[in-house]
């Protein structure tokens, strides 16, 4: 009888040797391999009791940095933005006013600062875009969250805190 498909048929199918209908082979095969993984090392980390070693070049949680005085380095260039591959930073420039121009150094800062962790793909072209050294990824994860409100972080989020504000508490 011809095949009405263009499927390849097995011809013939030889009779199981005894060996073969025991499964003994296969069922010794099966725990050699148990058995080697037992005394393998494990492939799993008790996380919190034991930290995994990361590689040197690891990226993580982006911080907006301050310089020596506790002023904000961010003068709302927009490079960060614009070097962004996955467009995952939002910013709004705006201009100090007058009577604040003594207190800071740069005349513009960056009324907001958002960085949408959700479209971040940890890439570091902003920390190498930007002249003043204002943005930088630290070795820490950026936390788990529930909501999508909760991946989208401010200025307030990302900004160290005042090393001077320390001081005076």
């Amino acid at each position: 009888m011809q095949a009405l498909t263009n499927r390849v048929q097995p011809v013939d199918r030889r009779p199981l040797t005894l060996w073969e209908r025991m499964y003994l082979p296969a069922i010794f095969k099966g725990m050699l391999i148990t058995f080697k993984h037992i005394f393998q090392k494990k492939a799993t980390v008790s996380y919190p009791e034991e930290k995994r070693p990361f590689s040197p070049v690891f990226r993580g949680l982006h911080i907006l940095n301050r310089d020596e005085e506790g002023r904000e380095r961010c003068t709302a260039c927009g490079l960060c933005a614009v070097a962004c591959p996955a467009e995952a930073i939002t910013m709004e420039a705006a201009e100090r006013k007058p009577g604040e121009e003594h207190l800071y150094r740069e005349e513009k800062y960056a009324a907001r600062y958002e960085i949408n962790m959700l479209r971040c793909i940890f890439c570091g072209f902003c920390e190498e875009a930007c002249p003043k050294d204002a943005i930088y990824l630290t070795e820490t994860f950026a936390p788990a969250n529930f909501q999508r409100k909760g991946f989208i972080y401010g200025k307030d989020d990302l900004l160290i805190p005042d090393p001077k504000a320390k001081q005076t508490v």
